[in-house]
């Protein structure tokens, strides 16, 4: 076909040809690896929590009188009684932590008091026998904390608790060959064990940094009452009713007491906005990682653009003899398009060596998973149809060049 003369051109022009051809592979490289670390910050993203996040909130309640933690606990009691009594509220209770918060306690858990490694990490949530109602959370084997068996401690007390309940993938991690309910573990550092009586639905750790997605669905509940100088209230809201309960229930606190500090700005949260601000880095990655592929996307398109312009106007001459010698538009017109793939085809072929090496790397550095062969697939489709698109104006342009531009002097 064309191919000869379009190589014995090239030859002519190879500066420009490489030039393209590498920035075609490193745009290559880059959208893949940014496609693959977009998905996994969305797929990120989106896990469930285990929270009925359309009718959940937080309070953040912080005291102003610290005097005396008796006095607290009292008052936590009175504060819970008031919340669930709201005629907008389901129910209500109070916890060290939760779901998505990015902070709080966790704990090594261990299977026999004498092992020395830990078997996993957990996030530990101080309950009571309203936590799993008030999160929206479902018990699926065993029951839930009775009343009898909350107590009120500090967290540095370090209490043992004599019954336990756990998520439904820590039951799965502890106990992989049956049911988890009536087995011990060992969640403290006092050697005393706990014995498992309920096993949750999901429900999702609080920890968000280090999870790497290990711990990211290890909870423990424990029914201990927090005692110090903060707390959060989970809040289920009737149906419908999400936002009347959170305007109600500050209202209702302050009633009770004056002596606390909820914070105007994100003292109260709704389960929503506990989601944005847990993944607002993940977003961000997502919003940035796309940014640059669009712009990178864009400067290749320009480069292939202003290239092939120079080009056409360069050969206008040899053009011209061609349409002389009998050429149509479409010969030229495919000329400048088969021109334009076989130097997208070897970028695309470099590029996809270094998008796999530059993967290779971050597996190393960041224990990344491997790139799927399919972001390579979708990122080689994008630029060669990107580059088709870009040199179609200037192939165009070239189409048009009439015969008598062979008769003009060089």
């Amino acid at each position: 076909m064309q191919i000869k003369p379009i190589l014995a051109a090239m030859r002519h022009h190879k500066a420009g040809a490489l030039l393209v051809g590498f920035q075609i592979a490193l745009t290559l490289a880059i959208i893949c690896n940014a496609l693959f670390i977009i998905q996994a910050r969305i797929a990120r993203v989106e896990r469930p929590s285990g929270v009925d996040e359309s009718r959940v909130f937080v309070i953040e309640n912080n005291w102003a009188d610290k005097s005396s933690y008796q006095t607290i606990g009292a008052q936590i009691g009175a504060d819970l009684i008031a919340l669930r009594q709201l005629g907008s509220v389901e129910d209500a209770s109070s916890t060290n932590s939760f779901p998505l918060h990015g902070a709080g306690w966790d704990n090594y858990v261990k299977m026999r008091p004498d092992q020395i490694h830990m078997t996993t990490d957990s996030s530990v949530y101080l309950s009571d026998d309203h936590t799993l109602n008030a999160l929206g959370v479902t018990l699926i084997a065993g029951r839930n904390f009775t009343a009898n068996e909350v107590q009120a401690a500090q967290l540095e007390e370090g209490k043992s608790w004599p019954v336990i309940i756990i998520s439904k993938d820590l039951a799965k991690l502890l106990f992989p060959g049956g049911d988890a309910v009536g087995k011990t573990i060992y969640v403290t550092n006092t050697n005393t064990p706990s014995t498992v009586i309920g096993v949750t639905d999901t429900l999702q750790s609080h920890m968000m940094d280090g999870d790497s997605g290990s711990f990211a669905y290890n909870a423990i509940l424990v029914p201990v009452r927090q005692l110090s100088s903060y707390v959060y209230y989970v809040v289920r809201a009737r149906p419908g009713q999400l936002a009347a309960a959170m305007r109600d229930a500050p209202k209702a606190l302050f009633a009770q007491s004056r002596m606390r500090i909820i914070d105007p700005k994100d003292g109260v949260m709704s389960f929503a906005q506990v989601r944005a601000k847990a993944y607002e880095r993940d977003y961000g990655m997502a919003i940035l990682m796309g940014i640059v592929s669009a712009v990178l996307l864009a400067i290749t398109a320009a480069g292939i653009v202003g290239l092939t312009s120079f080009w056409v106007g360069q050969r206008r001459r040899q053009i011209g003899i061609r349409r002389a010698l009998g050429a149509t538009r479409t010969d030229i017109l495919s000329y400048f398009l088969t021109e334009n793939m076989m130097i997208g085809v070897c970028g695309v072929v470099v590029g996809t060596l270094l998008a796999i090496g530059i993967n290779l790397w971050m597996v190393t550095r960041f224990a990344m998973a491997h790139l799927s062969i399919t972001y390579v697939l979708t990122a080689a489709i994008i630029l060669l149809l990107l580059g088709q698109g870009a040199v179609l104006a200037p192939a165009l342009r070239a189409s048009r060049v009439p015969p008598v531009e062979a008769t003009r002097p060089v």
